[in-house]
């Protein structure tokens, strides 16, 4: 007779009015139930990890409800499916879906991520970045919403990122001129020497607004923002006529409910040189999915974008992962290897 699996995972136990640590959270152990007829078992591989994951922690109105007390934190993962009673769904089969902080997932195929599974041929991870959330935030932020031209000057804040890593190496594709804003001088050294952006802003050694000023002084056509606070405010004092402002994310902020930096003091110069500031979320083009997907991947088939993961093994760093997005712990996309 086969033991029963046990399934690790990590719960919500209290919600954090500032840094989410491992206080917040319950680690505990189950024993795997039987499936049920429709339902097939997930052993996971993989867990993501997201600034927007903080904010999904505050009891406030959202894209997405908050992760609820006792829940299981939600988390995009990858995985193999190793037992099924599903008929789509097959042993052997590797799918990805919102899974959680957890060794193990039953699903009945609902909740799963639209395009569920990954096909051969591909790393196991790269459906969490590239070919996941954040290389689609970067695919239809950066072209549908900066509608970047040949020649247009691209800035992006959190540069080093999955998500901005992405977005510099589109824009670069599409003929612009990249300047990256990150931390760190082997960050910075990357986004030039690698992927070939025209220049860097080290906001750990330099000053932005200094420096936003003699690369980009009123001539940023498109600025792509996953920081928000002081960046984004230096940023649009140097815009040109017409220019897109994307707001993608705000990690300046927390994502916390208190102690937020304040807003911008220069939204004034979105009128002065009448640009357009717009926020959106990805989940907004799920119908369109596969096309980015098939774009994105015949970039990095052809070498054109190239992608960083920073990997921590064992589920029983989830919550030090989460913490590290919001020190600029990681170098390319966050993940945990189970």
């Amino acid at each position: 007779m086969t033991a029963p699996l046990s399934n690790k995972k990590w719960t919500l136990k209290s919600r954090p009015e500032t840094t989410a640590s491992e206080e917040h959270f319950n680690f505990e152990t189950e024993p795997v139930r039987d499936l049920a007829d429709g339902e097939f078992l997930v052993k996971n591989h993989y867990l993501s990890f997201e600034p927007a994951q903080r904010g999904w922690l505050n009891d406030v109105h959202s894209y997405v409800p908050p992760v609820a007390i006792g829940e299981v934190m939600r988390s995009m993962a990858v995985g193999e499916v190793i037992a099924s009673k599903h008929s789509d769904y097959n042993v052997g089969e590797r799918v990805q879906g919102g899974f959680g902080w957890q060794e193990y997932a039953i699903s009945d195929g609902t909740g799963l991520f639209p395009v569920a599974k990954i096909p051969d041929g591909i790393p196991m991870s790269y459906p969490l970045h590239i070919y996941g959330l954040t290389g689609l935030t970067a695919y239809f932020g950066l072209l549908d919403i900066g509608a970047p031209k040949a020649g247009d000057t691209v800035v992006i804040s959190g540069a080093a990122g999955a998500t901005g890593s992405t977005v510099g190496q589109i824009a670069k594709l599409m003929g612009c001129h990249v300047v990256g804003i990150a931390g760190g001088q082997a960050k910075c050294r990357w986004l030039v020497d690698e992927l070939g952006y025209d220049a860097v802003i080290d906001y750990k050694s330099e000053s932005v607004d200094e420096r936003m000023s003699q690369l980009c002084k009123n001539s940023i056509n498109v600025f792509f923002d996953n920081v928000g606070g002081e960046i984004l405010d230096s940023a649009l004092v140097n815009l040109s006529n017409h220019a897109r402002v994307v707001l993608c994310g705000g990690i300046s902020s927390g994502y916390q409910t208190k102690a937020l930096p304040p807003g911008p003091k220069n939204y004034m110069q979105l009128v002065i040189r009448r640009a357009h500031m717009e926020g959106f979320i990805v989940l907004d083009h799920v119908e369109r999915y596969p096309e980015a997907i098939t774009q994105l991947k015949q970039w990095v088939d052809d070498g054109k974008i190239l992608v960083k993961e920073h990997v921590l093994e064992g589920i029983e760093q989830c919550p030090a992962a989460l913490a590290g997005l919001f020190s600029g712990h990681n170098f390319g996309k966050q993940l945990v290897k189970i």
